[in-house]
């Protein structure tokens, strides 16, 4: 989104010297991000492990490879990349055992009820993210007067981020609202158009399954199972539905939703995407008004946001997410909730009275209650932003501006604020879907991009994009705050779900990877997946998990009960529980 009367070249890295070298998996990614933010004609050394774990991982299509990543700013500020920070390093040794041990194969699979890998590499992608964020709160703690100088990251630590909502959830008091069990979209047309539907609305929801012709009791019956899908990460629809989908048109099922209000959105292909403008980075920058700031306290070393506010309007995950990570790096951060509190903490299941899942994202934070459709609710918002650092929000498009709070209206109250928006589709794209998660996952590529060949290209239930999406928040806020405290100006952060979207099929191969790619190996007593490109021999029918791991040298067994977690001896040294009993992944970067 383009903001013309704040826009100007705005890049927080300009003149910083950027060195890299390991394995391109664990390093290429964060050194595009840091480019993006000005660093120039980085210098990058071979690494000679990865060259060669990148040949024997030619055939799968793979680019990972043992070692460790290390990238450094100005030769003050240097980030460490493992694959296991957490884990034992011969159980996490790439993306594929990344994923398995933490758990994101059982959620990914949890809708078609075995454990299945990610084709693109997500966990790697996230943890190049989480790299950039590290770098620049170090940077950001040395211009406050810290002395920051070593960011420790890891991609398992990545993956158990990744689950945490499911982590706290199935690790909780009680149980889920609904089944988990195999089920959920995209629906398939009788003219073969596979497609999602989106609403927020139940009435949205029957009135577009009557106009198909299913039973308005079978809709209404299935309502629950689609909304709680962000949660459980599947969604078992009655057949009926799958039915009456399969017996319309595209054109028919376009129809419904015009006359229902659904909004729905056939699936995209990675070639119709790619063939499309991307932009190269996934946020926009933009400075504005000139500022003073006031005297600041000394951060700590390891909280290099202490003494920084942070407001947060946020629902459901990115930007709830995007201040949570801004929590751990030490900022005080201040929720601004609805009337009678945000509803989402009594979503079950519950640890002592408060939605595990909401204090996954939201631990630590604090809350005010305002009415922002008052024009006493909104003076009380700008008296708050007066005195704050940041201001983030993922509310709907146009919804800033028409309440006299977009970036330009606070700027009144506070010239050095960021203003961060976290939105679905940046206003990128003409017509849109509704910018939510699995929508955008159908309209760019990612359904095909996380399935290899020979799997119909269906978006995951796992909210892949929401946590991308409230990570690239994150590292667009840090941004913004090295880019004040640099220009002594306020900022406008622009980042979205789209811009996930295209920085996780930047990952994706083309053409998609091979069938069986990633695939788990069913044993006796579970599951058990190979590091990428490993050569899988012939072996024992009754062959037990353990016997499967040394037979395959580079391998792990698939976590495929989250509960189990905790007491994983991969894990059980970094996941602890709050003070409400639910359980806690540790912070996703380590700085000293």
């Amino acid at each position: 989104m383009t903001h013309p009367a704040t826009v100007r070249t705005a890049r927080p890295l300009d003149g910083i010297d950027l060195r890299a070298a390991g394995p391109p998996a664990l390093i290429s990614l964060a050194v595009d991000h840091l480019m993006s933010l000005g660093c120039d004609d980085p210098t990058i050394s071979p690494d000679a492990d990865a060259d060669a774990d990148a040949d024997a991982d030619a055939d799968a299509g793979a680019g990972a490879g043992a070692g460790t990543g290390v990238i450094s700013l100005d030769d003050s500020v240097h980030a460490e990349i493992v694959w296991a920070r957490a884990a034992p390093p011969g159980e996490v040794s790439d993306e594929a055992t990344a994923q398995a041990a933490t758990g994101v194969m059982h959620v990914h699979g949890r809708s078609s009820g075995e454990p299945r890998a990610l084709a693109a590499d997500y966990l790697t992608t996230m943890c190049a993210v989480l790299t950039v964020q590290g770098l620049l709160a170090a940077l950001l703690g040395r211009a406050r007067g810290a002395d920051t100088s070593q960011v420790l990251t890891g991609v398992d630590l990545a993956g158990l981020l990744a689950v945490s909502q499911y982590l706290a959830a199935a690790t909780a008091e009680d149980g889920e609202a609904v089944p988990i069990a195999p089920g959920g979209p995209p629906f398939t047309t009788a003219d073969g158009v596979l497609f999602e539907v989106e609403t927020l609305d139940p009435e949205v929801w029957v009135a577009f399954w009557r106009a198909l012709g299913a039973p308005e009791r079978v809709a209404g019956a299935a309502w629950r199972s689609f909304q709680f899908r962000y949660a459980t990460a599947c969604a078992p629809l009655p057949e009926d539905l799958h039915a009456a989908a399969g017996a319309s048109t595209w054109q028919e099922v376009r129809q419904a939703a015009q006359e229902s209000r659904a909004s729905v959105c056939a699936l995209t292909s990675l070639a119709d995407r790619r063939a499309e403008p991307i932009p190269e980075a996934p946020w926009q920058l933009s400075t504005g008004r000139p500022f003073t700031p006031p005297p600041a306290r000394t951060p700590e070393r390891s909280r290099p946001l202490t003494g920084l506010t942070v407001l947060e309007a946020g629902r459901r995950i990115q930007a709830p997410l995007t201040a949570h990570l801004l929590t751990m790096l030490g900022a005080e951060v201040i929720r601004i909730e609805p009337p009678g509190g945000d509803p989402l903490r009594g979503m079950p299941p519950t640890c002592g009275g408060l939605s595990a899942r909401w204090l996954a994202l939201n631990r630590g934070k604090s809350a005010v209650e305002i009415d922002i459709k008052s024009v006493t609710g909104r003076a009380e918002l700008r008296e708050l932003a007066a005195g704050a650092d940041v201001f983030v929000h993922n509310w709907a498009p146009g919804t800033a501006e028409r309440l006299g709070l977009d970036h330009d209206d606070l700027a009144e109250v506070n010239p050095g604020l960021v203003y961060a928006y976290t939105s679905g589709w940046a206003g990128q794209l003409a017509d849109p879907p509704l910018g939510t998660d699995f929508m955008v996952q159908a309209r760019t590529g990612v359904g095909e991009a996380v399935r290899p060949e020979g799997e119909p290209a269906a978006p995951s239930l796992m909210t892949l994009l929401d946590v991308l999406g409230g990570l690239l928040g994150a590292e667009a806020v840090l941004a913004g705050l090295l880019l004040r405290e640099r220009t002594r100006s306020g900022v406008r952060v622009d980042s979205s779900l789209l811009g996930a979207s295209e920085t996780l099929i930047r990952s994706a191969r083309d053409p998609r990877a091979p069938k069986g790619f990633r695939q788990p190996i069913r044993t006796s007593d579970g599951w058990v997946a190979a590091a990428d490109g490993t050569d899988i021999p012939d072996m024992p029918r009754e062959v037990t998990t353990a016997e499967a791991i040394g037979l395959l040298k580079r391998a792990t067994a698939v976590t495929t009960t989250l509960d189990a977690l905790p007491a994983d001896p991969r894990f059980s040294s970094v996941l602890t529980r709050d003070e409400h009993g639910a359980t806690v992944v540790p912070a996703p970067w380590r700085l000293a």
